[in-house]
C-alpha cells in the first residue's frame, strides 16, 4: 500500500514540483497539497496521511507553529521540515516542537526520497549543517549559551576572528554578502558590540572561538 503524503508549502512552483515528484513515485501517494497551514488540524484529521512535508516559513502560520498543533493531537505522524536556510532561527525550535526530520530545499531533488525512507524506517534525517547545529546546541558552553549564537553565527564569528573578508565568508558558506552582513548584525546585537574589532576581541577574550 503506498505511503500517503500531504504537502504544506506556500511557494506554488515548489509545491507543484514536490507533488509531481510524489505522483511519479510508485511507493507514494499524494494525498493533498496546501499553500498554508491555517487549517492544518482540520485538514490532517480529515486526510489522515502517513507523512507530512512542511515548509518552515509560511505566511499566517509558520511550520513550527503547525508542528506544535500537529503534536497536540497526533504524536506519531511523521513531519519532514523543508527550509531554505540551514541556520534558520526556527530550526531548533521546530525540532523541539516535534519535527521528525529536516531537509534543505536545495537538496530536495537528490535527497527527498532517501529522507522520507529514512523517516519511515525510524530515522531522523537532517542535512549535515543542521545536524551540526543540533550537536552544537547540546554541547555545554556557558558563554555560548549566554549569547545564544546560532551554529552559522559561530562559524562566521570564527571566520572574522581569522581575518576572513566578507566576500570570502560568503564564498565559503555559499551565501550572499548581504546575508553575511545580516548575520554579522545579529552577532553584534547578541554580543552587544558595535564593530568587528569589538566582536572579535570579545569572542577571543571569552573563548567563543
Amino acid at each position: 500500500m503506498p505511503i500517503s503524503i500531504v504537502i504544506f508549502e506556500d511557494n506554488d512552483i515548489l509545491r507543484e514540483s514536490l507533488g509531481s515528484m510524489l505522483v511519479l513515485h510508485d511507493g507514494y501517494k499524494l494525498a493533498g497539497t496546501f499553500g498554508n497551514a491555517l487549517m492544518v488540524e482540520e485538514e490532517l484529521k480529515q486526510i489522515q496521511p502517513d507523512l507530512v512535508l512542511m515548509d518552515i516559513d509560511m505566511p499566517g502560520r509558520t511550520g513550527v507553529e503547525a508542528v506544535r498543533i500537529i503534536r497536540s493531537f497526533n504524536k506519531q505522524l511523521l513531519v519532514l521540515m523543508l527550509t531554505v536556510f540551514d541556520d534558520n532561527a526556527h530550526v531548533l525550535e521546530a525540532i523541539r516542537a516535534g519535527a521528525s526530520g529536516y531537509l534543505l530545499k536545495k537538496e530536495i531533488p537528490t535527497k527527498l526520497f532517501s529522507a522520507i525512507d529514512e523517516m519511515l524506517n525510524g530515522g531522523a534525517p537532517m542535512s549535515p549543517s543542521v545536524a551540526r547545529m543540533v550537536v552544537a546546541s547540546l554541547q555545554p558552553n556557558s558563554k555560548k549559551d549566554l549569547y545564544q549564537l546560532t551554529a552559522r553565527e559561530n562559524e562566521i564569528l570564527a571566520s572574522l576572528a581569522k581575518g576572513t573578508s566578507y566576500k570570502l565568508v560568503a564564498a565559503r558558506f555559499e551565501i550572499s554578502i548581504d546575508t553575511v552582513r545580516t548575520h554579522i548584525k545579529r552577532i553584534y546585537e547578541k554580543l552587544q558590540v558595535h564593530s568587528q574589532t569589538e566582536a572579535v576581541s570579545k569572542a577571543i577574550n571569552e573563548r567563543l572561538v
